[in-house]
């Protein structure tokens, strides 16, 4: 008979196939470690594959749906069916596009665009300069406290908590336009590399094997459990904010419904497509300073628009630097807001690209 610390512990894992049907591994949603063995959940495990009744489709539609706000909340499928498309996955996205044209009814001022901006400023700066540079590449150091903080702010922007953003980027590393690039465009296509990738289940996942640095933070997992907890609050705060301004400052011509529109949808939306951009067009698109083993290209364009990440071939010749713009022409907001919290104290240890890298080989 196991103990009680054993079945307590087996009883919080979820499980993952590995394709077959016949194997089975149990990952722990508290560190991303595999879990406890137990013969007794072993035993009833059938190895014939399922059939798919109507209840088991139900049931599918009802854990994707829970995956919404809960990412630990799903069996996920490996083999063929990990890279389909899962279409309830999809509505949310769809439906944070379809909200944009809420802005014929709305309308607009220079309030609700001003936030817009400023919100697109702001969480730009959470996924270029914390996701990427600090989360996935470790370019910088910083306390606990501002980690967390900007992983807050990274959440926001609904492209998953940190800890997912890290382990898919430094696969993408890894294995950079090869087969095994799950978001490579010379290899999949532009649609997949923009927007494809992420809706199925193998894109679902988080790599846990390749983020041990990160998962010791509990902060850090439950935040990425509940990812959507922050865009959430950001969206119903916005609300009550244009509300507020409506009553308090009916001069500047928003509301609520206004302030939800542009702040949240708007700028939500022209983030994810600007951002993704280094994905889908960044190793098709630009000029090639160094001759590196992947397609990265520099596109002076896309580092206008996503704060200096756009140097995208000088980065895959040297990940590790906290600057992307080698050069002074090459613009890197990036850069330099991290040195100006360098100069606050916020962040320290800025890494330098090594003087001998520069050099074009």
């Amino acid at each position: 008979m196991p103990n009680a610390a054993g079945v307590a512990a087996f009883s919080m894992c979820t499980l993952h196939e590995d394709g077959t049907g016949n194997s089975f591994t149990m990952i722990s949603p508290q560190n991303g470690d595999a879990c406890p063995s137990s013969q007794e959940p072993a035993a009833r495990m059938s190895t014939s594959p399922p059939i798919a009744t109507a209840p088991s489709l139900r049931k599918s539609a009802v854990t994707t749906v829970a995956q919404w706000f809960d990412s630990d909340a799903a069996i996920l499928p490996d083999g063929p069916r990990a890279d389909r498309i899962d279409w309830l996955r999809v509505v949310p996205f769809i439906g944070m596009h379809l909200a944009c044209l809420g802005v014929i009814w709305v309308g607009v001022s220079w309030a609700a665009v001003v936030v817009a901006a400023a919100l697109y400023t702001l969480r730009m700066f959470a996924l270029t300069g914390f996701y990427h540079r600090y989360f996935s590449h470790k370019a910088f150091k910083t306390s606990r406290a501002t980690q967390f903080v900007f992983a807050l702010i990274g959440a926001s922007c609904v492209q998953r908590g940190p800890l997912w953003w890290a382990a898919h980027h430094r696969n993408h590393h890894r294995h950079a336009d090869t087969e095994m690039d799950i978001h490579s465009p010379i290899r999949h296509g532009f649609v997949w590399s923009h927007l494809g990738w992420f809706l199925t289940p193998r894109g679902f996942r988080t790599d846990w094997e390749s983020i041990p640095d990160l998962r010791r933070f509990p902060e850090l997992r439950l935040l990425d459990r509940f990812d959507i907890a922050m865009p959430v609050a950001l969206a119903v705060g916005l609300f009550f904010f244009g509300r507020w301004l409506q009553d308090a400052h009916p001069a500047l011509g928003t509301s609520g419904a206004q302030m939800l529109i542009w702040g949240f949808f708007i700028s939500t939306v022209v983030l994810f497509h600007a951002s993704v951009t280094i994905n889908s067009l960044a190793h098709r698109f630009g000029s090639r300073r160094y001759d590196t083993a992947d397609g990265s290209r520099n596109n002076w364009l896309l580092a206008l628009i996503t704060f200096g990440e756009g140097w995208h071939n000088n980065h895959h010749h040297f990940p590790g630097a906290a600057r992307q713009g080698f050069c002074w022409w090459e613009l890197d907001m990036t850069y330099y807001l991290l040195r100006a919290m360098s100069a606050c104290g916020l962040v320290w240890d800025l890494k330098p690209v090594p003087a001998g890298l520069r050099r074009t080989r």
